[in-house]
């Protein structure tokens, strides 16, 4: 049976409503549209089959598949909804209260079985900021981070904390995605003169000198941020202080440290000086890809060794979103760049298409590999509102711009569990499209009237780096071995060269010298050393050869 297609739900002044994914775009019928503005958040379970919204009055949970109505909370002021990886629990966050009289307010982040609709627990979370709760895949773990330490639940029972993990002020903490053993990294910052650093620990073994997988200190972070791989085996950490000292950069000062769950550890060298824009892994968990430097920056894939694989040059862009199957990376300049994006087959290393999603605020791949939704939403943007939906190809497939008075809040695919969708073999031909194009009109540079009537002479700001095959630097001693192995193959075909002239012939008198005639001097004694060496071997040489 063939999977069906994903849905688009959007959000905004006209309400909340679902999309039919290609190739059809059209409003879906089975999830009736939810009118007016009061709609503030909605979220999809993991796997798709579950979808959830706050109305102003209560907080709504359905099935996709027919939109029949499974539970209603009332809970009219929450902002933030998160199912568990398996489905068993909602997660509900309201803003936190506290009553005139100074009293503490109430617990403001419940945590309902989605099954039953009983609230299992109910939290005082005061920081909307890592609001949620952090789940394994298989839901035999919770975790929270509770008064600078990591509250560890198991199989969802709420009422008995099973392990802590307690260091020196936590100040954040991911969980490794895929199965068992579970892992952690947590991140402590540094004070008073002691570096910041970040240890990967395996659930529960948290005790002891030697507890701890793998561990990376480091100055200059005010905070970070952790990228497990999808197998857990390594993290990225991007360290970023709020405030570059040397004024090199408005955007503070940021490194990219690689953690193996096997102890290793690395600073990632980066060619180029400059913020770094984004890091992503590929879903292989065998490579990623960083941008950074400063305008026009650069994007390139390293290995799990921290070499760079493949350059891909500069140009405008601070964002890269590899595709669910990892066989297509999009480079993108989205917020105050222009929307070009490069699609590149990350196989073969070939650029697939150039399009322009120009304003756009959003980017999300569809869960078949295939598509992408790019959209303009509020309140980033609060005019040209709308989204589009394209092939990888850089064709527009379908195309929705909201009237002038009206805003988009939010846009995105129902997710789906990965193999759902088989990968395709990557065409570089255009998908042919119905949308029509428009042609942007290019804004030309001022020029003063003296120079209007004068042939224009192009100059560039900066000189455009192409991309390029990077292939890890040789070590010194790899270097001499391979300088010895092309001696020595050079060597080789020159005696068969010789080996195929008569050799029979006596040499000149030229080519011995007697022994009693000096050789000239060049009157320098280094030189002349140098000189009688050449001399030594040229002989040898030519004693071989006879």
């Amino acid at each position: 049976m063939a999977p069906s297609t994903p849905l688009l739900a959007v959000r905004g002044s006209e309400g909340l409503y679902m999309l039919n994914g290609p190739p059809n775009f059209t409003e879906n019928t089975v999830f009736l549209r939810e009118s007016g503005k009061n709609c503030k958040v909605y979220a999809f379970s993991k796997d798709g089959s579950l979808f959830a919204w706050c109305n102003g009055e209560k907080v709504n949970l359905v099935n996709v598949a027919d939109n029949g109505l499974l539970h209603s909370f009332n809970l009219p002021k929450a902002v933030c909804l998160e199912f568990s990886p398996k489905n068993s629990v909602l997660a509900i966050w309201q803003p936190y209260t506290t009553s005139k009289d100074g009293t503490s307010g109430v617990p403001n982040l419940q945590l309902y079985d989605v099954k039953t609709g009983k609230c299992l627990k109910s939290f005082i979370q005061k920081k909307m900021q890592n609001w949620c709760p952090s789940w394994a895949d298989d839901e035999s773990i919770c975790a929270r981070n509770v008064n600078n330490e990591v509250h560890f639940f198991e199989n969802n029972n709420f009422s008995t904390i099973a392990n802590k993990l307690h260091l020196q002020k936590i100040s954040d903490f991911v969980l490794s995605p895929g199965p068992q053993p579970c892992k952690v990294a947590v991140y402590v910052p540094g004070s008073k003169g002691a570096p910041s650093f970040v240890r990967l620990y395996q659930y529960p073994s948290f005790s002891g000198p030697h507890a701890a997988l793998a561990n990376k200190s480091f100055f200059k972070a005010d905070k970070v941020t952790m990228l497990w791989n999808k197998k857990a085996t390594a993290v990225l950490v991007i360290a970023s202080t709020d405030v570059d000292k040397t004024g090199a950069s408005y955007y503070g000062e940021q490194t990219l440290h690689y953690i193996a769950t096997n102890g290793e550890s690395a600073v990632v060298q980066l060619p180029k000086n400059g913020p770094i824009y984004d890091v992503v892994w590929n879903t292989s968990s065998t490579e990623f890809c960083a941008v950074y430097g400063f305008m026009p920056a650069k994007a390139t894939i390293f290995n799990l060794k921290c070499d760079p694989v493949f350059d891909f040059g500069t140009g405008p862009r601070n964002a890269a979103y590899y595709s669910p199957h990892g066989n297509i990376l999009v480079l993108a300049g989205f917020g105050n760049l222009r929307g070009q994006m490069e699609v590149w087959d990350v196989k073969n290393y070939k650029l697939i298409s150039k399009p322009v999603a120009s304003d756009s605020t959003y980017f999300a791949w569809c869960p078949d590999g295939e598509h992408i939704v790019t959209a303009t939403c509020a309140p980033r943007l609060r005019v040209s509102n709308g989204y589009k939906i394209w092939h990888y190809t850089g064709s527009i497939l379908h195309k929705y711009d909201v009237p002038s008075n009206a805003e988009i809040w939010q846009v995105s695919w129902q997710p789906f569990l990965d193999g759902v969708f088989p990968a395709k073999a990557v065409t570089y031909q255009a998908v042919p499209s119905e949308v029509p194009e428009v042609e942007s009109k290019v804004a030309t540079a001022y020029r003063p009237p003296a120079l209007r009537n004068k042939p224009i002479t192009s100059s560039k700001l900066h000189e455009d780096e192409p991309p390029q095959n990077m292939k890890p630097p040789l070590s010194k001693t790899a270097l001499k071995n391979q300088r010895k192995h092309e001696a020595k193959k050079a060597a080789k075909q020159e005696a068969r060269n010789e080996g195929s002239q008569d050799l029979t012939l006596n040499p000149t008198p030229q080519q011995n010298p007697p022994r009693n005639v000096s050789l000239p001097t060049s009157g320098d004694p280094e030189v002349d050393k140098k000189i009688k060496n050449l001399r030594k071997k040229l002989k040898a040489i030519q004693q071989l050869k006879e």
